[in-house]
């Protein structure tokens, strides 16, 4: 049984925009974007060449499967953790498999302090929803799932590592508990998971950059 140390409800409110952006709006009527789309500018290059590369129908083809099994492995995760009974049976052969072999790593983590929760920093002019904060061997952490068909090298998540650290400036921002490590754990098709951990202020300088960029091009809105 995984231990709940807190009840946490959502601190804002979402709302997604036909292009599919989001934006959370708080009690005192501000309106911040996803840090997820704020971040989409450091990878929209490489996804548009790659895109470009494999044609359109079949980059939409990968993404439509790469959405629906990162949703449910984010729910098997998410029942598991509020110690409730799993159901996988409309899961495929290979994704029971990749599931089975990332299951193992969740026994690391307990004393959770929220998961699915939506945050937002007044500092960052961000918001976003949070896989799940809790103890990883330990340590409170800002910890995110993920789904890759194949493993990554760390090099290559610098996205996630600022997503973390956004959320981890947020939850100290809305309760003053400060979280200092992040932990990305990946589950991957056809091959062992992984598990990445880093401290949240190695990311911050890249989160903000992020967000300057997307500001100014979004100054209007």
């Amino acid at each position: 049984m995984f231990k709940h140390v807190k009840e946490l409800a959502d601190f804002a409110n979402s709302k997604t925009s036909p292009d599919g952006s989001r934006r959370y709006y708080t009690a005192s009527g501000e309106a911040y974007p996803s840090v997820t789309t704020v971040l989409s500018v450091l990878t929209r290059q490489a996804i548009m060449e790659w895109r470009q590369r494999v044609g359109s129908e079949e980059a939409n083809k990968v993404s439509r499967k790469a959405s629906t099994r990162g949703t449910k492995i984010h729910l098997l995760c998410e029942d598991i953790l509020n110690n409730k009974e799993i159901d996988m049976s409309n899961m495929s052969l290979l994704d029971k498999e990749m599931f089975n072999k990332f299951r193992p790593l969740l026994d690391r983590i307990d004393n959770i302090h929220g998961q699915e929760v939506a945050l937002y920093s007044d500092h960052l002019r961000l918001a976003g929803r949070v896989d799940c904060i809790a103890e990883y061997n330990g340590k409170l952490s800002i910890i995110d799932f993920k789904t890759a068909a194949k493993p990554k090298r760390k090099e290559w998540i610098d996205n996630y590592f600022a997503q973390a650290a956004a959320y981890a400036i947020m939850y100290e921002e809305r309760t003053d508990i400060p979280i200092d490590q992040s932990v990305i754990m990946i589950a991957v098709e056809g091959d062992e998971p992984q598990v990445f951990t880093e401290k949240r202020d190695n990311y911050v300088e890249l989160l903000l950059n992020a967000r300057d960029i997307w500001e100014s091009e979004n100054v209007s809105e």
